[in-house]
This record gives structure tokens, C-alpha cells and sequence, in this order.
């Protein structure tokens, strides 16, 4: 079930490939959830079989200290992919083999949403995920790739890395799988207390509310209300607050008719760095 090396996968997806059998692919880092199970569970149903990859890209990362802390649990991950039913493969490679021991992102123009929100504070982060990707997709041949729309500006820099490299492969948005708390899940969350699980309820809270202000109050409103929501609490550091134009991910000072909206939030809890977004109209 689990291949570390690209002949071995190619080995065991050349059936399916030689018969014109639909491919799924479900990009990880591991230390897998039922977020990410629900990737899985719908790229099976979607397709005749699944690659599911295990890799925690060095290149995505811009603080050496985030990477080294990044839980690695392969043989529980490959454990819970048992659960699922279906022709599910685990690719698991080490960086050298899958850089080819030339481990370096590609500079790539996003057409400029790589410089919004996430851009803006982890510099060369997408062009990490943008160059590892692109092997990936060479490498599984998938028809279809799915990916979480808790990153749903990763999600939009995978439609244009697509589009730009000319891939033949359907990017699919899965919505955001949540704790019954109305934390987004994320392997990160294996990094806090109990305690510290509570107080990050905030962020999620603070997203419904920027929901149902929205029609009523201006963006400079909502901004405000948020910073003082993260102010009054002790635990949470906010990053950054922001609305943005769906289509470009730009932020927005004003609403415009005719514009689709999403809120977007990161924040720091006891060093842990978690994200955020909710749809507003």
C-alpha cells in the first residue's frame, strides 16, 4: 500500500493508467485527520483509484523551526487509510528523491494572489507549493486532485499553477471539515492542549460574527470588531484579519456590488500558527 520510491508507484498505477482508469490524488503532509479523510473518501468515490501523498515539503516552509516541529505520524496515517474502502495507494517519498537531490522551489507568477494574505507573511511559501505540486502531478498523472478549502488560497494557486504549466488535471474544492467545536481541522491542532483547543474556538467564533455583520456593517467596522475580539483575549495573537475579493484575493477597503467576499484569519496560539476563512455573501 505505501511506496516511498516513483517506480514502485508507477509499478502499481500502470494498470489503471494503460486502461484509461480515472486517477484521484490527495496531496498531504500527513499527520492526517478526518479532514483529510474526507478528501480521500470523496476522491474514491470520484475515481477508480487514489494516491494519496505524505510529504512534508521543506520548500513551503519559511521558518526552519515550523518545519522541524511539523508532526510526522506515517504509520498512523497509513493506519487510517486503511479505513477507507477502495483502491487507495500512499506515496511517501524522501525530498532527494522526489527534487531529484536538488531541493529548490521554481519562482512562479500566481498572477499576483500569491502576494496576498499568506504571501504577504511567508514569503516564498507558494512557490514551495507550487513547485512540488507540479512534480507530484507529473509523477501521479491524476485526473483529479482535491484539495481543502480551509487553504483556499493555496486552493486558487492550484487552479492557476494548472492553467499556467498546462496540467490535465480537474482541481476540486472540498469544504472545510470541522471539530464539533467549530475548530477547522488541522494537523497543527495535535500541538495544543486541551486548554489551548478551547481558547482557539475563538477563531472560528469570530468568523461567524464577521458573517452576520457583514450586510450590515462597513469593512472598517468589521476590522475593528475583530482586532478587539483578539485583543481582549490573552491566549491568541492575531496576524492578520482580512476581507478579500474572491477572484483576486485582493483585500478589500469597501464592498462592491456584484463582488463575492471571503474572510480570512491567522493567528498564533502558544506558537502554533492556525488559519481560517468563511464565505460572506
Amino acid at each position: 500500500m505505501n511506496h516511498e520510491n516513483n517506480d514502485s508507484l508507477q509499478k502499481e498505477l500502470s494498470p489503471f493508467i494503460e486502461n484509461c482508469k480515472s486517477i484521484g490524488f490527495v496531496p498531504t503532509m500527513g499527520a492526517l485527520h478526518k479532514g483529510h479523510l474526507s478528501l480521500v473518501e470523496q476522491a474514491v468515490k470520484e475515481n477508480d483509484c487514489v494516491v494519496v501523498s505524505i510529504f512534508v515539503n521543506p520548500t513551503q516552509f519559511n521558518k526552519a523551526q515550523d518545519l522541524e516541529k511539523y508532526p510526522r505520524t506515517l504509520d498512523n496515517d497509513i493506519a487510517l487509510l486503511k479505513s477507507v474502502k477502495g483502491n487507495v495507494f500512499v506515496y511517501s517519498p524522501q525530498a532527494s528523491e522526489l527534487y531529484n537531490k536538488n531541493i529548490a522551489s521554481k519562482s512562479y507568477n500566481f498572477f499576483g494572489i500569491e502576494n496576498e494574505m499568506e504571501g504577504k507573511h511567508r514569503p516564498g511559501h507558494f512557490d514551495g507549493v507550487g513547485t512540488v505540486l507540479d512534480i507530484f502531478f507529473r509523477i501521479v498523472k491524476p485526473n483529479k486532485a482535491y484539495f481543502g478549502e480551509k487553504d483556499f488560497q493555496q486552493l486558487q494557486i492550484v487552479k492557476k499553477l494548472v492553467e499556467i504549466e498546462k496540467l490535465p488535471v480537474e482541481i476540486i474544492g472540498c469544504p472545510i471539515v470541522r471539530e464539533t467545536s467549530g475548530l477547522a481541522m488541522s494537523s497543527r491542532n495535535k500541538r495544543l492542549t486541551k486548554k489551548e483547543l478551547i481558547e482557539a474556538i475563538l477563531i472560528n467564533k469570530t468568523l461567524i460574527s464577521v458573517q452576520q455583520k457583514f450586510n450590515h456593517l462597513s469593512i472598517s467596522e468589521i476590522n475593528k470588531f475583530v482586532e478587539n475580539e483578539f485583543r481582549k483575549n490573552n491566549s491568541l495573537t492575531l496576524e492578520y484579519f482580512e476581507i478579500a475579493d474572491v477572484a483576486t484575493l485582493k483585500t478589500a477597503k469597501s464592498k462592491k456590488e456584484n463582488t463575492t467576499y471571503r474572510a480570512f484569519i491567522a493567528s498564533f496560539i502558544a506558537g502554533v500558527r492556525l488559519i481560517d476563512n468563511i464565505a460572506l455573501n
